[in-house]
């Protein structure tokens, strides 16, 4: 196997439990006048990934991994913002200066953004190093609050509704993990369904500028050192106990049991029992699906589940993660990324019993081999109804051919097959380097999801959809009350005036490092009209509502 660097330290619809099989309805041609432009440079604002590395630099362990994203709607004015985490000076793991510095861009709703990093007072917060961002209202009071992943502690920030944060780490029960327990990615959820907001949290390893280890490649240059040289962690799992306090629960619940060097998250409802699963995509190591029993416990049932490894019986090197409803079965999907010469992962989830390896069947193998994915998210990029693959592409280190890399699509043809329609997405979206984090909100009202991508030492991208093919979309903002207000874990089923049915669920976590937007999004394709929406909230409450016209934003609040 090749030298994998720390490999990294390292939609339509999206399920719920199974209402029923769902038509399958032939999808339109390739929407080819669907274009994605970069409209960065449109708002004025000096944010870089910087992971302080520079061309003969010395290559620290963690240094591969930077740039987070949160798209969010922080000051609750309808429109969405972003958050990005920064690196930090290595080894000192300080921030010097600004350059270091993570950023929050209020949106103003037509794709431009003003920076409010310090009127929002989080300039200059986390002094180490970051990495993933999760993002959640944990209090239950309408504002979303941030909690950030780094190399030294992690950090929580409570949103405090006027425009500003608070870092309110010390004393929430968040303050506890090692000092150099390396933190990744995290999530937001409930999984006890008590309407507070839980949160995971995945480690790579121990690691401190102490400890770290020199690795040379042929030749005798300097290479990131292959995952194996550092000892494998546990995951977390925090309960929350409501008044800003959390309680560790990774022992008590099972996530303690196994360790790995976690990556992307991917939380659904795989077998339908009502409760929230976990998928832990892995570098170089067996990936963990943490199936939740009910009664706070979870089991790692990845091999029973035949999600541990690939067809092939190797572990690769995991990356991003998401977990939707790519075929309209019903029943929630997993893929992952991985590195070059490696084949991404997607499985298909079997009626809530286990999963079949799905990626030489659909095409994703044959398409996937030449790139080294980071972030990655299903999502229904022309709103025809079928969630579609996107990955943020880049190699782990900078030297050889093909290095720097293009984005890429994979265009989902019926549920059935994957075909990439990258270049006709636009020369901005196909731009090379060395991709990391993704996620993905409408930006600019229009119906179509937009992304947002970052990229080591580069200004992000922020890609808007031009749409304009014809196709119909709905948004749905869902708040609860006995439910947690973000209504993560949701389950919709919508049923279109043509009788064509499709099933989703609320959930932020997906990619890497990085979380999108909460509001949860249906492609209608040529349906003008839902015909009912049937909602069932975390609390086991059910609401139908009926004629529900498209091309909105509905807000819809728990009864």
């Amino acid at each position: 196997m090749r030298r994998l660097a720390l490999a990294a330290l390292a939609g339509a619809l999206v399920v719920l439990m199974p209402f029923g099989r769902e038509a399958r309805v032939r999808a339109q041609p390739p929407a080819s006048s669907v274009r994605f432009t970069d409209v960065a440079s449109r708002s004025h604002f000096t944010y870089t990934s910087n992971n302080d590395y520079r061309p003969g630099g010395r290559k620290f362990f963690p240094t591969p991994m930077c740039g987070g994203i949160a798209v969010l709607d922080y000051d609750k004015d309808g429109k969405l913002d972003l958050f990005f985490t920064n690196g930090g000076k290595l080894p000192e793991l300080k921030r010097p200066d600004s350059s270091f510095w993570s950023c929050l861009l209020r949106g103003k709703g037509d794709g431009t953004f003003e920076d409010v990093t310090q009127k929002a007072r989080l300039a200059g917060q986390n002094l180490d190093f970051s990495f993933g961002v999760a993002a959640g209202d944990f209090d239950g009071d309408g504002d979303t609050d941030l909690f950030v992943a780094n190399a030294g502690p992690n950090a929580l920030y409570r949103n405090e509704g006027d425009g500003t944060f608070t870092e309110i780490t010390a004393g929430s029960g968040l303050d506890k993990k090692p000092k150099d327990l390396l933190s990744v990615c995290a999530a937001f959820f409930d999984y006890d369904n008590d309407g507070r907001l839980d949160l995971v949290v995945t480690h790579y390893t121990y690691w401190s500028p102490e400890i770290d280890k020199r690795c040379m490649g042929p030749g005798g240059t300097e290479t990131y050192c292959f995952p194996g040289t550092y000892k494998s962690v546990p995951n977390s799992l925090y309960r929350n106990l409501g008044g800003g306090r959390f309680e560790d629960v990774s022992a008590a619940s099972g996530f303690a049991a196994a360790a790995g060097k976690g990556m992307g998250i991917g939380i659904a409802d795989f077998d339908g029992n009502g409760f929230q699963d976990v998928f832990v995509a892995n570098d170089t190591e067996p990936n963990f699906l943490y199936m939740n029993q009910g009664d706070g416990r979870f089991k790692e049932e990845s091999w029973a589940w035949g999600i541990a490894y690939d067809e092939q019986g190797a572990v690769v090197s995991g990356m991003g993660a998401d977990a939707r409803d790519y075929d309209n079965d019903g029943w929630p999907d997993v893929f992952y990324n991985n590195l070059k010469a490696q084949i991404w992962a997607l499985f298909r989830n079997q009626a809530g019993a286990h999963f079949r390896y799905a990626s030489p069947s659909t095409g994703v193998a044959k398409l996937s081999r030449a790139f080294s994915g980071w972030s990655t998210q299903f999502v229904d990029y022309d709103n025809d109804g079928w969630k579609d693959i996107y990955s943020a592409n880049g190699d782990v280190d900078y030297v050889g051919p093909g290095a720097e890399q293009p984005d890429t699509m994979f265009r989902n043809v019926d549920g059935q097959q994957f075909a990439d329609v990258s270049d006709s997405l636009g020369a901005d979206f196909t731009v090379k380097g060395y991709k990391r984090g993704s996620a993905i909100g409408d930006l600019n009202g229009d119906g179509f999801p937009d992304l947002v991508v970052t990229a080591l030492n580069q200004r992000p991208r922020i890609l808007v959809s031009s749409g304009g093919n014809g196709n119909h979309w709905l948004w749905l903002d869902l708040v609860g009350r006995k439910s947690n207000r973000d209504a993560i874990g949701a389950k919709v089923k919508l049923t279109t005036s043509g009788g064509r049915v499709l099933q989703s669920h609320v959930a932020v976590s997906g990619g890497f490092l990085s979380s999108s937007d909460k509001r949860l999004h249906f492609g209608l394709g040529a349906e003008a009209e839902a015909r009912s929406l049937e909602i069932r909230w975390p609390s086991g409450k059910t609401q139908t509502l009926e004629r529900v016209k498209a091309d909105q934003v509905l807000r819809v609040e728990e009864p």
